[in-house]
């Protein structure tokens, strides 16, 4: 027979101290955010993080995909350039690799 246990032993302490340490994370992030410089190279640095976070988890991917994903990435590219808006720029990548799916 199986053991049909609600709870795995340990389970509840170790999604509890995961989630002390998640919002301790983030409290402490938001009590640092007030003392980064607001101008210079740091600020700057800081400024690029997201973008450069998004690519290192998008091209690798569009890599994988081989000829979808490049011409997704360019599909995303071209509506970038034209908008500026990241949630279109998205949209139109998702649609570009849709449409190459449905033509290929």
């Amino acid at each position: 027979m199986m053991k049909t246990d609600l709870f795995i032993t340990g389970g509840v302490a170790a999604i509890l101290i995961t989630a002390a340490i998640t919002y301790t994370l983030r409290f402490g992030g938001l009590m640092l955010a007030d003392r980064l410089p607001r101008t210079g190279p740091v600020r700057r640095f800081l400024d690029a993080l997201p973008g450069t976070i998004l690519l290192s988890l998008v091209v690798p991917a569009a890599i994988h995909a081989g000829w979808v994903g490049a011409f997704g990435l360019v599909a995303c590219l071209v509506v970038y350039i034209k908008s500026k808006n990241l949630l279109l720029t998205m949209v139109g990548g998702v649609l570009a690799v849709w449409l190459f799916r449905q033509v290929s």
